[in-house]
C-alpha cells in the first residue's frame, strides 16, 4: 500500500482515506482512485458512476440515501471546502443512528468512504465547493430516501459560523426524522 493512508472513524466501515500528493515547484500529482490500493485498504467496490456537484456557501445538502439501491460513496472535494457527514441507517447495526462528521478541503485533500445504508449530507464552509463522488450504483429517480438535517435523536453537531445562512432544497427542509425509518 503506502499510496494511501486509510483512518477508521469508530463506525464500522466509514474511513478517511488521505492519498499520497507528490508536489515540486510545478505543482502535485496524486492519485484519487487505485483500485488494488483501495481493495488492499478494505474497499473492495465496483464503481460504476461518477458524479459533482457545485454549491454556494451556507448549502446544506442532506441528509440522503438510496432505498431500493444503496450505494457505496467515495467522495471528496475538489475546490473549497466542506464539512461531510454519514449517519448509520444500517438495520440491526449496533451504531445505528451514529453519526461521523469530517473536513473534507481542496487544501486538505481528502476523501471519504462511506458504505451501503448510511444517510450522507453535508454543509459548504467556503464560499464556494465542488463536490465528487463515486457511487457503486447507478442513480436511480424515485429511490431517494432522507432524514431532516437536524434531527434531534441524531444531534449532528454541524459547524454553522455565526452569521451563516443555510440554504437548503425545498426537499431537505421536509424530510422526516431517523424515527420513522422501518430499520
Amino acid at each position: 500500500m503506502g499510496k494511501i493512508k486509510v483512518t477508521t472513524c469508530g463506525i464500522e466501515g466509514l474511513k478517511v482515506i488521505e492519498p499520497a500528493v507528490f508536489g515540486d515547484n510545478r505543482g502535485y500529482f496524486m492519485e484519487t482512485y487505485n483500485y488494488n490500493d483501495f481493495a488492499e485498504a478494505g474497499i473492495d467496490c465496483k464503481f460504476v458512476q461518477d458524479n459533482q456537484s457545485a454549491s454556494k456557501k451556507g448549502v446544506l445538502r442532506g441528509l440522503h440515501f438510496q432505498i431500493n439501491y444503496p450505494q457505496d460513496k467515495l467522495v471528496r472535494v475538489v475546490n473549497g471546502e466542506v464539512f461531510d457527514v454519514a449517519v448509520d441507517i444500517r438495520k440491526g447495526s449496533p451504531t445505528y443512528g451514529q453519526w461521523f462528521g469530517v473536513v473534507l478541503s481542496a487544501e486538505n485533500k481528502k476523501q471519504f468512504f462511506i458504505p451501503k445504508d448510511f444517510a450522507h449530507g453535508f454543509l459548504v464552509l467556503s464560499d464556494y465547493a465542488e463536490f465528487c463522488y463515486k457511487v457503486t450504483d447507478f442513480y436511480h429517480p424515485n429511490d431517494e430516501g432522507g432524514i431532516i438535517w437536524d434531527d434531534k435523536d441524531i444531534g449532528i453537531e454541524w459547524p454553522v459560523p455565526e452569521g451563516m445562512e443555510l440554504i437548503f432544497s425545498e426537499k431537505d427542509t421536509k424530510w422526516p426524522g431517523i424515527k420513522s425509518l422501518n430499520r
